[in-house]
């Protein structure tokens, strides 16, 4: 037993560096100067505004990472009350019920997510042709 026990722990060690960030070491290309010289054209970073349609953008980024929240809590619910279950019928039934009503909600959160923004952009672009 100690002997799988030690190997595992040697696994998981050694997998664990798969997942260890690394330096980007990257450079600067720049950055820097652009700032420069949009400040010496007039520009003030402070007092750009931003558009509607960039406004929704964000509500709907916000709306969207909640939905994804929400779908793992309820997820992890589920599997809560599935796991601490012991065997009752009607606390599995509503674990599953749980599962796949989350399930559902999140099919139809990122359809209706892919459906506008294939559409939206080719009617903008039929539009302004």
């Amino acid at each position: 037993m100690i002997k799988y026990t030690l190997t595992l722990l040697v696994a998981a060690f050694a997998f664990s560096f798969l997942f260890a960030p690394t330096p980007s070491l990257g450079i600067d290309l720049g950055g820097d100067m652009v700032r420069q010289a949009g400040a010496e054209a007039g520009y003030d970073p402070g007092t750009d505004e931003f558009s509607l349609s960039e406004n929704i953008g964000r509500v709907v980024n916000i709306i969207l990472s909640i939905t994804g929240v929400l779908f793992t809590v309820l997820m992890v619910y589920g599997g809560y009350l599935w796991m601490t279950a012991r065997g009752k019928d009607e606390q599995i039934e509503k674990a599953k019920s749980v599962i796949i009503a989350a399930i559902i909600g999140i099919i139809i959160t990122l359809g209706a997510y892919s459906i506008s923004a294939f559409i939206v952009p080719r009617m903008l672009a039929a539009s302004t042709a």
